[in-house]
Order: structure tokens, then C-alpha cells, then sequence
């Protein structure tokens, strides 16, 4: 996680991030006023950007896409729930290339074996991203999440495989020509030895946050220790019982 603080030593990762958030922020915009959930989450094309920009520019997209979640957030659904936003955005932005690295992606992405990686970091990162949102929500007693957690989390999926390849295959060689990877700019990017810990504990943290979440809201689950919480938004029940998972998911994220 060096990285992630160390990157504002460069003038050019600062760079990277400013960009990241002001395309961010200005694809996210135009599109307020077709919300699906209004004040809370509307239709986001945008959803790719996070995923292409973290691959290419590593930690700089993680805060890029924090930042620029805040400014789109200022055009109509600005709230409490934009703390939990700038959270589960910074990990969608942050999860891609920490798991890309893992897992040994390549760089044409036009190999059945990219495509396969390329699928599960869209997958889990969107997962990661659809539950600490969906979660703080609904804490806070605003939207169920089984609705806000699950929207976030198909719409990341499917925006990000439908669009990113086409945008990657567009872009990475640019940017490799420019100077522009995180990996020809930061220094000690390499994978750590602590990864394959790293990626159990996120892989249980999304899916154990997303179906859990989901049985505990819908009214599903209702056991000890959850039965309190009855799947009533901001009731106990998603508040106590996806923090093991929220704190797994975190967990797997810092040892990627």
C-alpha cells in the first residue's frame, strides 16, 4: 500500500489523478438526470472510467475516481451517503490493477486468458465497491441494500466488460508510449508476497457481503445474531452483520 501515499511524490501521478477525476466527473454529470435510484445512483456509463484508468494509471486512479465521485455528487446527490461513495469509489478505482498485478494480467487483452482476469477484477472490484456503498446507505437509513448495493454492483460489472476492453485496447499502448503507466512511474509496484492471502480475503469479504447483504435485507436471513435487524433499512442487521465482511474486503485490499 506504499504506493498509495507515495504517489503524491510525483508530479505526474498528481497529474494522472486530476485527469482521472475531471473525466470521471464530467462523463458522470451528464447523466443526473436519469437516476435510477434518484439522490442516490442514476444511470453511470461512467462506470468503466474507474476500471481503465486504475489498470493504466494504478493508485492515481483510486484517488481520481474518489475525488471525481465527489464533484459529480455536487450536481444532485450530494448527501451523507457521498462519504460512503468517495470509500467505495477509491476501492473500485484501487481493486482493478492491485488484482490485475495478482493475477498476472497481460497487456493485449485480446487472449481468452485476459479476458478471463479482465472479468474477475471487473467483477470483484464492482462487488467491493456495491457493498461498502449499498452497506453505509442503508445504515444510515436511506435506501435498502438489496437495491442500491445490487445496482452498483451489475451496472460497474456490465458497463466495465461491455466498454473496457475496447477503451483498454485503445489506450494502453498510448499511454505505454507516453510514459504514462503507473508501473514506468512509481517505483516498487511489484507484486507482494502477502497477495494470495490478499485476494482470499477479498474474494470472501465482496461475495459474503453480497449475498449476506442481500439475505439480511430482503428479510431472508433471519438468525441470531442478525434477526434484530429484519432487512428494515438502517435496522442493526446490515449494520453488524456485513462489518466482518466490509473489514475482510479492506483487509484483502491493503495485502493485494
Amino acid at each position: 500500500m506504499k504506493e498509495i501515499v507515495g504517489m503524491w511524490r510525483s508530479t505526474k501521478m498528481c497529474a494522472l489523478t486530476a485527469l482521472t477525476a475531471a473525466v470521471y466527473a464530467a462523463v458522470l454529470i451528464p447523466f443526473k438526470p436519469i437516476p435510477i435510484i434518484p439522490g442516490f445512483t442514476e444511470i453511470r456509463p461512467a462506470s468503466v472510467l474507474p476500471v481503465v484508468c486504475s489498470l493504466l494509471f494504478g493508485p492515481a486512479a483510486a484517488w481520481g475516481a474518489a475525488f471525481g465521485n465527489i464533484v459529480g455528487d455536487l450536481f444532485g446527490t450530494l448527501g451523507p451517503g457521498s462519504l460512503f461513495g468517495f470509500v467505495g469509489n477509491f476501492l473500485y478505482g484501487l481493486l482493478p490493477y492491485k488484482l490485475w498485478r495478482a493475477l498476472g494480467g497481460g497487456t493485449s487483452l485480446r487472449s481468452g486468458r485476459d479476458l478471463a482476469v479482465l472479468a474477475l477484477v471487473c467483477w470483484t472490484s464492482s462487488a467491493a465497491c456495491g457493498v461498502t456503498i449499498g452497506w453505509g446507505v442503508d445504515l444510515l437509513g436511506f435506501v435498502p441494500f438489496g437495491a442500491l448495493g445490487n445496482i452498483i454492483w451489475v451496472n460497474n460489472f456490465l458497463v466495465s466488460m461491455v466498454l473496457g476492453p475496447v477503451l483498454l485496447r485503445l489506450l494502453w499502448r498510448r499511454a505505454e508510449r507516453w510514459g504514462l503507466l503507473y508501473t514506468q512511474i512509481v517505483e516498487g509496484v511489484g507484486r507482494p508476497r502477502t497477495w494470495v492471502l490478499g485476494l482470499v480475503l477479498l474474494v470472501l469479504g465482496t461475495v459474503g457481503g453480497l449475498v449476506l447483504g442481500n439475505a439480511i435485507s430482503l428479510g431472508v436471513y433471519k438468525a441470531v445474531p442478525f434477526a434484530f435487524g429484519k432487512g428494515v433499512t438502517g435496522g442493526l442487521g446490515i449494520g453488524l452483520g456485513l462489518v466482518p465482511f466490509v473489514a475482510l474486503t479492506f483487509a484483502g485490499a491493503v495485502l493485494l
